[in-house]
């Protein structure tokens, strides 16, 4: 939400989110105190923080103070003691970064806790800031995932009413990502991830915000296809997963986006080995076709393991094509990389599907009477 119109005295913010530069800017800062504190914001060098200092009263000294020492000089951050609202906030942050900054972060995550805290009753906005770094680190802090799902649903409910669609809409990605990383397979945290995906795809449009419209789709995706395949919506999910990779594509281009195209790419030849059709033979062409440009542009000295999995599921695919010539030297190379790089399980899986193979050809070579039957097994390592 910004005011329209800015306030008089506010002409510097306005040109400040506008991108005017920082000489320009200071030639706008309004008379009284404001102006000398956003002097030395813009300017923070010792003498403007000395000459701010001299010009300010003894309530602005802590800000000075604060932003003296996030650029270097001051050597530790003011004490909160007395503050309150966003200048207790505002402080106790400050605290935070230092005790990050030194390697505490116990007491990092304690003084932003605190900080949010502070600020909530006076600005929600800055109070859901802090939440949100506060989930942030402890997101990638083992133990605490369940903190963070928490810090980030606060933080969204105190912008619930706020003009700020687009962070509420980061916010709701940050928390499906929180799930998603929670989840280890379990269908209800990544339902609630795929949910979250989808909250932060009614602001995240392609046309307006594309690459945050395709992370939340690969994303959404990558929840759906991680569910376990054991209810009647399963075959609906892969499919939902297929067009949202689908769309992620749309935006991530080779040229422009080529580790994000490359996993959006590989995901979807992998999705299409599943999803549910009736021409699933169209699919698993178009999955090979899909592999092969993933191929060529992986290496397998760059990432054997990955390249070994690329390798296995086009030679699954080709197989179930009835491509056998084609796949069996695709599985062997895979089957190798995967033994001398000490993934055990997967290199079964792929001798598995080589000896599905070696049946076949031999069923081949000598008809077996008509109800016997039998053939390839669908699955990849």
């Amino acid at each position: 939400w910004l005011p329209r119109p800015w306030p008089a005295g506010w002409e510097f913010f306005a040109r400040a989110l506008a991108g005017e530069d920082g000489d320009a800017l200071i030639r706008r800062l309004p008379e009284g105190p404001e102006g000398i504190f956003n002097r030395f914001v813009l300017r923070p060098e010792p003498e403007v923080y000395a000459w701010a200092g001299e010009r300010l009263g003894p309530e602005w000294q802590p800000l000075l103070d604060a932003v003296a020492w996030r650029v270097g000089l001051c050597p530790a951050p003011p004490d909160p003691e007395g503050a309150d609202g966003e200048l207790a906030a505002f402080l106790l942050a400050t605290q935070a970064y230092a005790a990050l900054q030194r390697g505490d972060r116990a007491a990092g995550l304690e003084r932003l806790r605190t900080a949010a805290g502070a600020a909530e009753e006076v600005s929600p906005v800055l109070a859901a800031r802090l939440h949100a770094e506060w989930a942030a680190l402890c997101h990638v802090e083992a133990g605490r995932e369940d903190e963070a799902i928490g810090g980030y649903r606060r933080a969204i409910r105190l912008l619930e009413d706020s003009g700020f669609p687009e962070v509420r809409a980061e916010l709701w990605f940050q928390l499906g990502s929180a799930y998603q990383g929670l989840a280890g397979g379990r269908k209800g945290p990544l339902l609630e991830a795929a949910r979250c995906y989808q909250e932060a795809l009614k602001v995240f449009r392609r046309d307006t915000h594309p690459e945050a419209y395709a992370m939340a789709q690969m994303n959404l995706a990558l929840a759906y296809l991680a569910m376990p395949p054991e209810d009647r919506a399963a075959r609906l999910r892969v499919a939902v997963a297929v067009q949202a990779l689908r769309e992620a594509l749309r935006v991530f281009q080779r040229d422009t986006h080529p580790e994000l195209w490359a996993s959006a790419t590989l995901n979807l030849a992998n999705a299409l080995q599943h999803v549910p059709s009736a021409h699933p033979a169209n699919n698993l062409r178009e999955a090979v076709a899909l592999y092969d440009q993933v191929l060529a542009v992986r290496r397998p000295g760059e990432d054997p393991l990955g390249y070994a999995r690329v390798l296995a599921n086009q030679g699954n695919a080709l197989a179930h094509l009835g491509h056998l010539a084609q796949a069996e030297p695709r599985l062997r190379e895979a089957r190798r990389l995967f033994q001398e790089h000490g993934d055990t399980g997967a290199a079964a899986a792929v001798e598995a599907v080589l000896e599905d193979i070696g049946r076949l050809r031999r069923r081949q070579a000598t008809p077996a009477p008509a109800e016997e039957g039998g053939g390839m097994t669908r699955g990849t390592p």
